[in-house]
């Protein structure tokens, strides 16, 4: 039986890659709240959820404010913490 799990995890290359941003500012837009948080896969690992990462990309093409896109990063670590 297969099964297909529900997240899509990607490591920082692909992110950086994805969306052509530097590692620095990527960080810093983690600690600002414009990006979500990478989640642990292991005790010296992380990864990104890619529907995270989709989700602010597109809301970066839309041209969504800066508070208007730290609101979609909260509402998808909510729904990070409601699918748990």
């Amino acid at each position: 039986m297969t099964t297909t799990a529900p997240y899509q995890l990607i490591r920082r290359p692909l992110v950086l890659s994805l969306t052509q941003r530097s590692k620095s500012s990527l960080l810093l837009d983690e600690q600002n709240g414009l990006f979500p948080p990478s989640i642990s896969i292991g005790s010296r690992a992380k990864a990104y959820i890619k529907e995270e990462i989709d989700a602010v990309i597109l809301a970066r093409i839309q041209g969504k404010t800066p508070d208007q896109i730290k609101a979609l990063v909260q509402e998808l670590i909510q729904q990070r913490k409601q699918t748990v």
